[in-house]
């Protein structure tokens, strides 16, 4: 019975339009990242090693990985060379060791709700990347061009707006009621710590958001071709937990020599621990990197800013705090950029599917066709193997 009904939600699911998946993949994991922004700042705020922190969250993402990509990827998974291990120790130094330590590092000096708004960077510099990597395409003189540069100018500056403008105020919660008062009572002096001002230094915190976001739009631009020689996702985000863990250790036994830090003292500890590794890790990089494979680095990177609207939404409908103009404007123009990149996407796959169909035309036409011009159209059609992706 139960088989059945497993059965049953994976034809749901593969019923379901892919571009539809991608879509619903990268909200689900927006809303993930958001409570991580909190998370992670209430474990500093506990006083919990920052070492002994990335080192639980990788490994409980490894263990969480492993089963899934052993056995579901079996006969996908082409064979572990050298090469690869390599890669796959690039990967984790770029996104596991340079990302989670800047970010750790730069939260620690500023505030969550600054740690999300920088990142909305991450688009920009990912799309800066791939292009000057020539893994997407950029063609300014044709209009998908255009609206893919246009539309990531929008993502960035609506979340820019929610951060930086306030305006007058659009929502404000009525008569406080229970919700509210245990809101109020209850997670507010939680929450007013999180985004206190006893940095050290700001501008090394800020240092150290920027490094953060270069790697992990480097680590997103560097998945890409590793994926088209090594298909196996799961497997690949498992090796580079793996050697991102081997890292940390390395870094641990040089930094951190008490080994009473190794040790949990609250629940609380517990929790921002399982929930980094569960749904900030293991998750949120099995998602990533299916959505890399499928829509390319700049889809996942686009919709970064989707995570600022999600927390400036979560703070009002769910701590009663109030919702100002700056946020709806920010919203309206998160989701024109949005429409923009991917409007920009689908115009240029029917692009390069009209032109392989124009071109192949003449092998279904008449047999007449000169043979230098048979050899002629078969060319664009090799040389172009990542326009399926696009």
């Amino acid at each position: 019975m139960a088989e059945g009904g497993s059965a049953s939600g994976s034809r749901m699911w593969c019923s379901i339009p892919e571009k539809f998946q991608l879509h619903g993949a990268m909200l689900a994991l927006q809303f993930g990242y958001a409570g991580f922004h909190v998370v992670s700042r209430a474990a500093l705020n506990m006083g919990i090693s920052k070492l002994v922190f990335l080192v639980y969250r990788n490994i409980i993402a490894f263990l969480l990985l492993l089963p899934f990509a052993y056995f579901l990827e079996k006969k996908e998974r082409p064979a572990t060379t050298l090469n690869f291990l390599l890669q796959f120790f690039l990967l984790a130094l770029v996104g596991i060791t340079a990302n989670q330590g800047f970010y750790l590092l730069g939260l620690e000096h500023t505030s969550p709700t600054f740690a999300s708004a920088i990142q909305n960077s991450v688009p920009a510099i990912t799309f800066l990347m791939a292009a000057l990597l020539r893994i997407e395409q950029v063609r300014l003189n044709r209009k998908d061009g255009i609206a893919k540069v246009m539309g990531t100018i929008c993502c960035v500056a609506g979340a820019t707006v929610i951060t930086l403008y306030k305006g007058p105020t659009i929502y404000s919660p009525n008569a406080p009621n229970s919700l509210q008062t245990i809101s109020t009572t209850t997670t507010a002096p939680i929450f007013a710590s999180l985004g206190d001002a006893s940095a050290k230094s700001w501008t090394l915190g800020c240092v150290f958001l920027i490094g953060h976001c270069l790697s992990w739009s480097g680590w997103l631009v560097l998945q890409a071709p590793v994926l088209k020689k090594y298909p196996a996702r799961l497997s690949v985000t498992s090796c580079t937990c793996f050697f991102g863990i081997i890292q940390f250790l390395i870094i641990a036994a040089v930094v951190e020599r008490d080994s009473q830090a190794w040790l949990f003292h609250s629940g609380g500890e517990i929790f921002s621990v399982l929930y980094a590794g569960v749904v900030a890790s293991g998750i949120a990089f099995a998602v990533q990197i299916w959505c890399i494979d499928r829509g390319g680095p700049v889809f996942v990177a686009v919709y970064q800013p989707v995570q600022t609207l999600v927390v400036a939404i979560m703070a009002s409908f769910a701590l009663g705090e109030e919702f100002y103009l700056g946020g709806i404007i920010g919203a309206v123009l998160i989701i024109t950029g949005l429409y923009f990149v991917l409007w920009g996407k689908s115009e240029e796959r029917k692009f390069a599917l009209e032109k392989a169909a124009i071109l192949s035309a003449p092998d279904h036409g008449s047999t007449r066709t000169p043979a230098h011009i048979k050899s002629s159209i078969a060319q664009p059609l090799l040389i172009h193997p990542s326009n399926e992706n696009v």
